[in-house]
């Protein structure tokens, strides 16, 4: 029930409503376990006698408008039957044998929902097969172009030297890069009626010193903007314009910042217990519904941090664990009820997925641990949205770490690179998940947890990630500030 609750909690803020723990009812905790088991019908049965009732309080009201949303979306994240996914990885695989393809879905490689009774697969079940199985990679059509990870996955030039910039300088915060992005959104044209007003969050990027300093905004479309303060801790710039027929809308953002890699030597033996500090608590403990010590948690930590005791050791250990984890493309975080345990669960996981989970580990271990996110990019063609986060080493401080890139490869001096350490081609604009923007959204936000595509609505409601598309373009302008 205290899950669900904080589910609700979570719905409402939202939605752009903070209310009290003790205006939630229990009615909404049978809907959402209904949700969550799949059964849509009896869900949707349920929430309209609730919503029929003549007393039903405003929070409550919308914590179950907020579920009835959340099946729709699922049903948007799983459109195929196994037929279509059959054909999807024929595709890849041209002389696929039925019996493989029943093999690798006996074994859960192809992600999928009962729902009401019936089998729907993740809309990208098939492609993210050759990310899970390396059998199903080797089958894959060689003449096909070879799946992709970005280039710091991997041992690079400029790791190297992040690391001789540190030792030669004694510093945490060494080569910079000076960046350009432009990013805008283009919604569909009639997503709204013509002559309504639209709008828009675009992400921003945080002034953290040591990390990205020197941001200067340039331009937006439309110029009229409003900037939320660098206090806030999932940032935008706020647009509006109204809508035309038969025309896309676009907002855009144009703007420069410095970013600098980081790297912490990190000596295990003078590393502390963690003090007692006001300003960690917030850092320490459950954030439910996605960082909850369930049992599965508590079990998994226990096999994995064993009778160690150092702060850095266990860190280190539960690194490598959530690391061995796979990678996989995501379903919409809005759709999930636990994100932590979903990684955990799943069999495989994607950046937020994978930060979270061990953000839920180390906060048991009595860690601090937090979010961060925003875009990686490169010296070449290579983008994507990204997760990572920081934790808190006496009597360092505060040091990043990014699971999903994990270990490095190859040369021993680099391998503990992203436990303690970050290259300098990626912006933040989070510093925390699923916080109010500045101004409030009125809606729904279609992303509950993160903030990287941005936001968009109308009076009429939420624009979904369906209605709108988006651009991130960047430019390295130097290596120094």
């Amino acid at each position: 029930m205290l899950a669900t609750l904080f589910r609700v909690l979570a719905a409402l803020a939202i939605a752009g409503h903070c209310v009290a723990a003790e205006t939630v009812i229990d009615p909404v905790a049978g809907i959402v376990k209904l949700v969550d088991s799949g059964r849509f019908k009896a869900a949707h049965k349920a929430i309209d006698g609730e919503l029929a009732q003549p007393d039903v309080d405003a929070p409550v009201r919308t914590a179950l408008e907020f579920e009835r949303e959340r099946m729709r979306r699922i049903r948007i994240d799983f459109p195929y039957r196994r037929e279509q996914v059959r054909e999807q990885v024929r595709k890849q695989v041209p002389d696929l044998r039925d019996e493989e393809f029943d093999a690798w879905d006996r074994d859960g490689l192809f992600e999928h929902q009962v729902i009401d009774g019936e089998y729907w697969y993740f809309d990208r079940a098939a492609s993210n097969l050759f990310h899970l199985s390396s059998a199903a990679l080797a089958r894959r059509n060689p003449s096909l172009t070879p799946l992709r990870g970005g280039p710091m996955e991997a041992r690079h030039p400029h790791h190297a030297e992040v690391l001789a910039a540190a030792r030669a300088t004694g510093r945490r915060s060494v080569a910079p890069r000076r960046v350009r992005i432009d990013y805008s959104i283009s919604v569909d044209a009639d997503a709204v009626p013509a002559g309504k007003r639209i709008r828009a969050w675009l992400p921003y990027p945080r002034v953290i010193p040591g990390q990205q300093e020197g941001i200067r905004y340039v331009a937006s479309t439309p110029a009229i903007h409003r900037l939320a303060p660098s206090s806030a801790l999932q940032r935008t710039v706020y647009l509006e314009r109204d809508a035309r027929a038969g025309e896309p809308t676009k907002f855009s953002v144009t703007y420069e910042l410095t970013v600098f890699a980081q790297h912490h030597s990190i000596d295990a033996d003078k590393v502390l217990a963690t003090p007692a500090l006001p300003a960690l608590r917030a850092h320490l403990g459950e954030r439910l519904p996605h960082i909850a010590f369930t049992p599965e948690i508590r079990q998994f930590s226990r096999n994995i941090v064993g009778d160690e005791k150092n702060p850095y050791r266990i860190a280190q250990k539960l690194f490598a664990a959530v690391d061995r984890i796979p990678w996989a493309g995501a379903r919409e975080y809005s759709t999930i009820s636990n994100i932590s345990n979903y990684a955990l669960k799943a069999g495989h996981a994607d950046c937020g997925q994978q930060t979270l989970l061990l953000i839920t580990l180390l906060r048991l271990n009595g860690i601090p641990a937090r979010w961060q996110s925003g875009w990686i990019y490169s010296d070449g063609d290579y983008d994507s949205m990204h997760d990572w986060g920081w934790l808190y080493l006496a009597p360092y401080g505060w040091v990043p770490m990014d699971v999903t890139f994990g270990r490095l490869e190859g040369d021993a001096d680099g391998a503990g690179f992203y436990l303690g350490g970050l290259d300098a081609y990626r912006v933040a604009f989070n510093d925390d998940y699923g916080r109010e923007f500045v101004p409030p959204k009125t809606h729904f936000r279609s992303e509950t947890v993160d903030l990287q595509r941005g936001e968009v609505e109308w009076d009429g409601g939420n624009l979904y990630f369906d209605q709108w598309d988006y651009t991130f373009r960047w430019q390295i302008l130097s290596s120094r500030q």
